[in-house]
């Protein structure tokens, strides 16, 4: 039966990616301790083995700290003699254990992977509730645990009892034999004992891991609303991208709109530029009814080929910022222009005729309404261009 959440609904998805990514900050990972007992012995049982040959020098080695062999130097022989004692604890500690420390290790990473979690280390009421405590007891994992505490004991009893009598003849003789011949038993009947209690604990391992994988996916198994949400989040909603999508198809539209226009620029009266970032092409003849019209607009780069086919075609262009923003961000493409532009573009455009008749005089200053003053983002000026 699924797990139910707090709000009561039931977990029945596989956790997602992002889930266990969150998991992992928090310090929650797939981890097996049978799993690491039995790599660990498993890897100290090959490291005995390897240094085998060496087991009569360390042992000389470790003598030698009982002998004093001269009566010379004693105030300073028993110093010398501990200094040495550590060095030698110091370097066997070494060669056994960080091989031990490399294994444990390696089979965390083989079983749940590493990962450094700070949030795992800050400080949680739940860990010393009283209460807390006895629901995790009498859970069903203080049982599975309990199961497999007796399962290790009577496994690795029994098979210890075992192997210990099948060698019992040989081992009753000890007391009568020589060191040498002992240590050469101990040698002899340990692998086997290490083999046999290794089988055993490879049998714990591979039940430990197979529950605790099962237990852990449980625990980060997730109701459907949850998977939604978070889709929501990384996603983002679907109201929001469908916004996003018509926004940019809108953005489109006005791109080959305006690319479409250029074609248009040679027939315009003039050009009012903002001197390059914005360029928005005015038609307009004397006596026609209605106001001027936008033949063509842009900025950036669409801004640029408006100047150049207005040049091309010996349209006058006029540097006029403040109109140039005004007429970019009130019009559109094939329509007149607003209201509150009549008035400044009639003066530029009388200009314009002006000049194309052949006279002489200053570009006219403009002013317009506060409400059309606008910055090269589009937003309304306080004061002035």
């Amino acid at each position: 039966m699924a797990k139910e959440n707090e709000d009561g609904q039931e977990k029945t998805e596989e956790p997602t990616q992002r889930r266990l990514e969150k998991a992992a900050e928090e310090g929650q990972l797939l981890t097996s301790k049978e799993m690491m007992v039995f790599t660990t012995l498993f890897a100290g049982l090959l490291v005995m083995t390897g240094l085998a040959p060496f087991v009569g020098s360390a042992i000389k080695a470790w003598g030698t700290l009982f002998v004093i062999d001269s009566a010379a130097n004693l105030d300073s022989l028993g110093l010398a003699k501990v200094k040495y004692g550590f060095w030698l604890v110091i370097l066997a500690t070494a060669i056994i254990g960080l091989p031990m420390v490399v294994v444990t290790i390696a089979t965390q990473a083989a079983v749940g992977g590493l990962n450094f979690a700070p949030k795992a280390m800050s400080f949680k009421g739940s860990k010393i509730n009283p209460i807390a405590g006895l629901k995790r007891i009498f859970s069903m994992k203080g049982l599975v645990e309990l199961a497999k505490s007796i399962l290790k004991v009577v496994s690795l009893f029994g098979i210890g009892a075992v192997i210990i009598y099948q060698q019992l003849p040989e081992l009753v003789y000890l007391s009568a034999s020589s060191l040498g011949e002992g240590v050469e038993r101990a040698v002899y009947t340990f692998p086997f004992l290490v083999g046999g209690l290794l089988v055993a604990l490879l049998i714990i391992a591979a039940i430990d891991y197979f529950w605790q994988k099962h237990t852990f996916t449980q625990q980060m198994r997730m109701t459907l609303k949850e998977v939604k949400d978070e889709h929501k989040q990384t996603e983002g909603s679907p109201e929001v991208k469908a916004k996003i999508r018509r926004m940019q198809y809108q953005q489109s539209q006005d791109s080959a709109r305006q690319r479409d226009a250029l074609d248009n620029v040679a027939d315009a009266t003039a050009v009012i530029t903002n001197p390059t970032h914005f360029a928005v092409a005015l038609k307009y003849t004397a006596g026609q009814q209605g106001a001027p019209v936008v033949l063509a607009m842009g900025r950036g780069a669409i801004a640029q080929q408006i100047i150049d086919r207005a040049q091309d075609a010996q349209v006058q262009t006029l540097r006029i910022p403040i109109l140039a923003r005004a007429l970019y961000f009130t019009s559109e493409i094939g329509g007149e222009i607003a209201e509150g532009l009549y008035n400044a573009v009639a003066v530029i455009l009388a200009y314009v005729f002006r000049i194309d008749s052949g006279e002489a005089m200053d570009m006219p200053e403009l002013t317009l309404p506060p409400e059309l003053r606008f910055d090269e983002h589009g937003n309304l000026e306080n004061g002035g261009a």
